[in-house]
């Protein structure tokens, strides 16, 4: 009677900073559908929070979602600098940790600025090359391509 009991009370959605994660997952495994948040950084937060990172995340008491919440909040107080994904901004010169869209949105101007000023990087993004130093000779030729016309 226990179990059933408790399959009840499963949420299977739980919402934590405006997204809907899985609740049928542990915690260390559920946190990593927020952008910005990976395995190793989900552990540390659920630590910081006070909560069993391998409990079910469905069956957490509401209280303990809100430790949550307020642990992804306070991340870069939790951790070193070094663990931050956003280090000495280049507009602010803070060091911050970015969640969410926000992470998607400050990628994309990364890039958008880099176009902007000509850098090497940001030619190669617009010409859809290879960024990081890679070989182009034989290998990445997915994308705009044009296909040869067989005579008849």
């Amino acid at each position: 009677m226990v179990e059933d009991k408790n399959k009840e009370e499963l949420r299977h959605l739980v919402r934590i900073m405006n997204t809907d994660l899985q609740g049928a997952k542990p915690v260390q495994y559920a946190l990593t559908g927020l952008p910005g948040i990976g395995r190793r950084t989900a552990i540390l937060i659920a630590k910081g929070a006070g909560v069993n990172p391998a409990a079910t995340l469905g069956y957490l008491p509401d209280e303990d979602v809100v430790k949550l919440d307020t642990a992804i909040g306070n991340f870069e107080d939790l951790v070193p600098t070094w663990m931050l994904n956003r280090q000495n901004d280049l507009a602010t010169g803070e060091d911050k940790h970015l969640l969410g869209t926000d992470i998607l949105l400050t990628f994309r101007e990364d890039i958008n600025n880099l176009k902007k000023v000509r850098a090497y990087r940001g030619l190669r993004h617009e010409r859809g090359l290879k960024v990081r130093g890679q070989r182009t000779k034989s290998t990445g030729r997915r994308g705009s391509t044009v296909g040869v016309s067989r005579k008849k």
